[in-house]
């Protein structure tokens, strides 16, 4: 069974560890973590780190690897920093992942050989309180979660984020439901392919949340699908991350053609986005930062934005095919947009409209 949870901002942080606590306090054998992000002062904090304690304390087998930060690297926003001594200090094994300059950006344990924690986020106060996220679990579901500790076993062995992802997606069926556990990098440029195909298929909607939209064959594809009004077709971003990167687009010559798209999807879909602050390592990081697609009744949700740094880090996405599931996620990306405003176009773009009218209740 795979169950999705939206959390929008406001969310009680020690509600969150307790839940973290609770699905870890299952484990009988195993919990092998892959976390990007680990930053929880206080009491939750304390209530994570005394589950992982005391499983360990049991008998249980835990593995902790952590996103290593390195001076190389170029991304917007920032890095976070873990502080890799705290995490060493657990009474388990740990490993940080390096990356040049990608992220091991996971946020998925693996329970038992037999249940999945996953989703867009982050382990830190403010992705539970100030953040729009996904967490999905996969609860009695070993083939799912052997997908899930075949990339773990990539990350832990070779410690390197391009030697990880490149066991194929296996076609699983998880109680009548098809679905993919997809990897990054080894499947990165497949997986935005794949979202793609999807979204151009669709004939009755598309709900698209991500922070950032920047993959090539996603943009193209939007597009084409915008400009013609095929389908009802909403999203949301981060208007900051977005306009930082359209910025870089125009600034940095090799990605420039890819404004006038990004101004014809703004143009002819409807996209909201939200005002987030301006990244520094002192002020709140309260960026929109779910990422889920949506097509018909086909859901890729997981860590994975729709970009092309996304392709390159180390990334997950389950591809689920159920009807509830999407309608559900669907209604999380709505309810997210009544918040925020549209996404204007970029100012010196020029889009070309397809012409058409838009199908009935659009808005």
């Amino acid at each position: 069974m795979i169950e999705a949870t939206p959390l929008h901002p406001g969310g009680d942080p020690l509600q969150m560890a307790r839940r973290i606590s609770s699905f870890l306090g299952e484990a009988k054998s195993s919990l092998d973590l892959a976390l990007y992000d680990v930053r929880l002062p206080g009491e939750p904090g304390d209530i994570v780190a005394a589950a992982l304690r005391e499983a360990s304390g049991r008998g249980v087998k835990v593995r902790i690897a952590y996103n290593a930060d390195h001076p190389e690297r170029l991304t917007f926003p920032p890095p976070p920093k873990t502080k890799p001594e705290m995490l060493e200090a657990m009474p388990f094994p740990t490993c940080g992942i390096p990356g040049i300059p990608d992220l091991m950006h996971h946020k998925y344990v693996v329970r038992d050989g037999e249940s999945v924690w996953t989703g867009s986020m982050n382990w830190t106060t403010d992705s539970w309180t100030l953040q729009e996220n996904v967490v999905l679990v996969a609860e009695c579901a070993p083939a799912i979660a052997a997908e899930f500790a075949r990339n773990f076993h990539e990350l832990w062995t070779a410690r390197d984020v391009e030697a990880s992802g490149h066991e194929d997606p296996r076609p699983l069926d998880v109680d009548g439901r098809k679905v993919r556990a997809w990897f990054t990098p080894g499947h990165g440029e497949e997986l935005s392919h794949r979202i793609a195909k999807a979204i151009g298929k669709a004939r009755e909607r598309v709900r698209i949340a991500s922070p950032v939209i920047t993959a090539g064959p996603v943009l193209g594809t939007l597009a084409e699908v915008s400009a013609e009004h095929r389908v009802d077709l909403r999203g949301v971003v981060d208007r900051t991350q977005m306009d930082q990167v359209v910025y870089q687009w125009r600034t940095n010559g090799h990605s420039a053609w890819k404004v006038p798209i990004l101004a014809c999807v703004l143009a002819n879909g409807d996209f909201k986005g939200k005002p987030s602050t301006q990244w520094t390592p002192e002020t709140p990081h309260d960026f929109m930062h779910a990422k889920v697609t949506v097509a018909d009744d086909t859901v890729f949700a997981g860590s994975f934005n729709l970009s092309r740094s996304g392709e390159m880090n180390a990334e997950n996405v389950l591809e689920v095919h159920d009807a509830e599931l999407a309608d559900q996620l669907a209604s999380f990306i709505d309810e997210v947009r009544e918040r925020y405003e549209p996404m204007p176009v970029p100012d010196d773009a020029t889009p070309t409209s397809g012409g058409h009218e838009p199908p009935a209740g659009r808005r």
